[in-house]
C-alpha cells in the first residue's frame, strides 16, 4: 500500500459491532483515506483479562463484518508476535510494512480523553496522525492535552459527526446476548449467525 492514506483500527473486537464500521467508513471518507486497516488483538493492555474469545473467532467474525467493503482488511501484525501489544509498536511495525504510506490511527473520542494514561502515547503520535471520531455530545478538541503531551493537537483530525448521538460497545452487546435480548443491527447479519451457530457469548 506504498504511498496510500491507511487507517489502522485496533481493538478486540469481540465481538465486532456496528459501531467499529461505522468508526472506520466516516473516518476513511472525511479524510479522504485508502484503505482501513483492522488490527485484532490477542491480548489488551488496558483491557486485561476482559477478552471473552479466542482469537480465531474473534478473527472469523471480523472476516465477516468486513467482507463486503473493498476498502477493509484485517492485520494480524498483533496477533502474530508477542505481547504485550501497545498501539505504539503496532504503529511502528506498520510503518516499517508502509514506508510510503501516511498513517491514521483511528479511535473514538473517549481514546482521545484516556490518551495520557496510554504506555508510550508521544511515540504513538509521532509516527501517526490519530483519526478521532467525536459523537454530537461529547467534549473533546485536538489542544486538550497540550501541557501533557506537547505537539499532540498538530497530529490529531477530528472527525465530526453531529448525527451520532449514540456509541455502540461490544460489552453492551454481550450484555444483551447474555440477557437473551436482540442484537439485531447492532451487529452485522452474518456475525449475528456465526455467534448463533457457536453458541458463543452464553
Amino acid at each position: 500500500m506504498s504511498g496510500k492514506r491507511i487507517g489502522i483500527l485496533g481493538g478486540s473486537f469481540d465481538p465486532p459491532q456496528m459501531g467499529h464500521l461505522i468508526l472506520a467508513e466516516y473516518s476513511r471518507e472525511s479524510l479522504n483515506m485508502d484503505h482501513i486497516l483492522f488490527v485484532p488483538v490477542a491480548d489488551h493492555p488496558i483491557k486485561k483479562g476482559e477478552i471473552r474469545l479466542p482469537v480465531k473467532h474473534r478473527l472469523a467474525m471480523l472476516a465477516l463484518a468486513i467482507e463486503d467493503n473493498p476498502h477493509f482488511s484485517v492485520s494480524r501484525v498483533d496477533i502474530d508476535r508477542n505481547g504485550p501489544h501497545y498501539s505504539a509498536d503496532t504503529v511502528k511495525i506498520l510503518r516499517a510494512q508502509n514506508p510510503q504510506a501516511e498513517l491514521f490511527f483511528v479511535m473514538g473520542g473517549d481514546n482521545l480523553r484516556s490518551l495520557p494514561t496510554w504506555e508510550r502515547a508521544q511515540e504513538l503520535y509521532a509516527c501517526c496522525r490519530l483519526a478521532v471520531m467525536k459523537r454530537a455530545d461529547e467534549d473533546i478538541a485536538a489542544d486538550m492535552h497540550g501541557e501533557m503531551l506537547p505537539g499532540l493537537a498538530k497530529q490529531v483530525d477530528i472527525v465530526d459527526v453531529p448525527m451520532l448521538s449514540v456509541w455502540l460497545s461490544s460489552t453492551f452487546v454481550v450484555s444483551r446476548l447474555r440477557a437473551g435480548l436482540s442484537v439485531r443491527y447492532l451487529v452485522p447479519e452474518k456475525v449475528l449467525d456465526y455467534i448463533a451457530a457457536n453458541n458463543l457469548y452464553r
